[in-house]
């Protein structure tokens, strides 16, 4: 068991199976040169493995008392870059070098998972792909496919920005201490190009946020601060689907239609 007592604050629980830290690491393949970033290392049993796969490694921790542990178990392994650093707030952009795309990778807190990957997404453009522990119910949502009940504003979203592809399942016994919950780990790669462009992002991110806000009325009584009655005369979406039963794609028509109008 380890000896860092766990904080409840910080979200921990420490990945200690090592057949899916080596499930993880097979997934993940990562290659000598490859710019990896993982976020939350704690005690380093990830950032071992991946450190002697690719030779170096940045990672971001927000506990300062696991830093130089950390730094001292992978001291023989590879040169570790630690970020002392809250990942809600960190610039991953920033870590991008002449045009090397980042491959992030991490046993994410629960508690701030859905945000984090949100913050994760306004660095896309500077990202390869992301894999990711993850609660359960979290994962199915980002997968989730319209009119299915775990579909939302987080699929919608980071299907904008993402291709989704569940991995695999783990059981809460993996972890140290185990969480209350099941976990998941999901592949994140952002499109190269996005192929229903948002001509103005933050329209359309408010057009989502709004529906899903509302998820229960159709979505003419869910927009209706956003989209005028006389507005669905002119786009070709049916204003009585409710906010799960429209795509990816119907949100990006309404956002560029009304743009039009």
């Amino acid at each position: 068991m380890p000896t860092h007592t766990v904080r409840k604050r910080f979200g921990q629980h420490f990945l200690h199976d090592k057949q899916i830290i080596q499930r993880i690491v097979d997934i993940v393949a990562p290659q000598v040169g490859q710019h990896i970033v993982e976020i939350g290392p704690g005690q380093g049993a990830l950032t071992v493995p991946l450190l002697k796969k690719v030779g170096h490694l940045d990672a971001i921790e927000i506990d300062r008392d696991l830093i130089l542990p950390l730094k001292t178990r992978c001291a023989d392994k590879g040169s570790l870059r630690v970020h002392e650093a809250d990942a809600l707030e960190f610039d991953f952009a920033s870590l991008q070098n002449a045009g090397q795309q980042l491959r992030v990778i991490g046993n994410l807190p629960y508690n701030i998972s859905t945000p984090l990957i949100f913050h994760l997404l306004h660095s896309a453009p500077s990202i390869l792909d992301m894999h990711f522990m993850l609660q359960k119910e979290v994962v199915e949502r980002l997968a989730a496919q319209p009119s299915t009940a775990a579909y939302g504003r987080l699929s919608v979203m980071v299907q904008y920005h993402c291709q989704v592809i569940f991995l695999f399942h783990v059981s809460a016994q993996a972890f140290y201490p185990p969480p209350q919950v099941e976990s998941s780990v999901v592949r994140l790669i952002p499109h190269q190009d996005i192929s229903h462009f948002a001509k103005n992002y933050q329209h359309f991110a408010l057009l989502v946020r709004e529906a899903f806000s509302h998820r229960r009325k159709t979505l003419r009584n869910s927009v209706k601060s956003l989209v005028q009655d006389a507005d669905w005369e002119r786009l070709s979406i049916d204003s009585h689907l409710r906010p799960e039963e429209l795509r990816v794609k119907d949100y990006v028509d309404i956002s560029n239609g009304l743009q039009l109008l």
